[in-house]
């Protein structure tokens, strides 16, 4: 079914241009999680004939506060640095404390406390690499270049515009429980492209793709084969094409460690609704 790239975190797109062009040598299916979301749409929107299909896991739906220097001249000239390296001085030393903060084994234990909902989900690896990255010594420089980079020359929604121009498949995965991209973000993406399919897992996080990697794979690979198939073989969870317009709710089972296991996924038709945003919306804030 073609190659695909799994990014979880903020990788430049001309990174990812290079290693498609020269390694890999073919479009791929890109998918994207959290910033990684942001940043496959943005590979996508600026390179289609590199990419296949493009999958958003919990996509952080913006980034950057600093302007664009390309997009924002006069404001960016405001805020002359622009997260390149090396830091500032006075940079560097306003990040100091906060970097004290945010690397502190307790402080990443309670993030992954919050972004993983089921608390028997092992996360040791997740932590211990967590951890040693933050004792690399340009971690810190390395992370506030990050958080102080401008914004990109396109928005996500722009993006998902120019996706949607050069015909560039989008499909939707989010878990219901994340904390911090709710799914009022993917139906957002929904109202702006209603074919893109949606499908809301729960119980899962910020991370679905590590907390149920099993279902992920299921809906990944049968969207994949729907693209492959161009349209013959149906969409995950669906009888017919004529069901894409519907909403549906199925449990899906796994198998892991010997036991079986189930989770809800909720798949959002082209028909969907404003008020199917609204509904699923005061659900997952009340958690009902």
């Amino acid at each position: 079914m073609g190659y695909y790239l799994l990014m979880g975190g903020p990788v430049h797109p001309t990174l990812v241009n290079i290693h498609v062009s020269t390694v890999i040598r073919e479009p791929v299916y890109v998918v994207g999680n959290s910033l990684g979301g942001y940043v496959a749409l943005y590979f996508a929107a600026r390179n289609p004939q590199l990419v296949k299909g493009v999958t958003l896991l919990n996509a952080t739906p913006f980034w950057g506060l600093l302007p664009n220097p390309i997009t924002s001249p006069r404001l960016s000239r405001i805020f002359p640095w622009a997260g390149t390296f090396p830091l500032p001085a006075t940079v560097r030393k306003f990040t100091e404390i906060a970097w004290q903060k945010i690397s502190d084994p307790r402080s990443i234990g309670e993030i992954l406390k919050q972004v993983y909902v089921d608390h028997s989900t092992n996360v040791d690896k997740v932590f211990s690499r967590i951890l040693e990255t933050t004792q690399h010594p340009a971690a810190a420089a390395a992370f506030t270049s990050i958080m102080f980079a401008p914004q990109g020359q396109l928005s996500f929604r722009q993006a998902l515009s120019r996706c949607q121009m050069n015909n560039v498949p989008i499909c939707l995965m989010y878990g219901k429980e994340d904390p911090w991209v709710k799914p009022i973000w993917a139906f957002q993406v929904k109202r702006q492209l209603p074919e893109v399919p949606y499908y809301e897992i729960s119980p899962a996080g910020h991370c679905p793709h590590d907390e149920v990697p099993e279902v992920v794979n299921f809906l990944l690979s049968g969207w994949i084969r729907h693209l492959e198939s161009q349209g013959s073989a149906a969409l995950p969870l669906l009888d017919d094409p004529e069901s894409a317009r519907r909403d549906i709710a199925k449990d899906v089972e796994f198998v892991r460690e010997g036991s079986k296991k189930s989770v809800r996924v909720q798949f959002y038709g082209s028909s969907f609704s404003l008020w199917n945003q609204i509904n699923s919306y005061i659900k997952s804030w009340f958690k009902i």
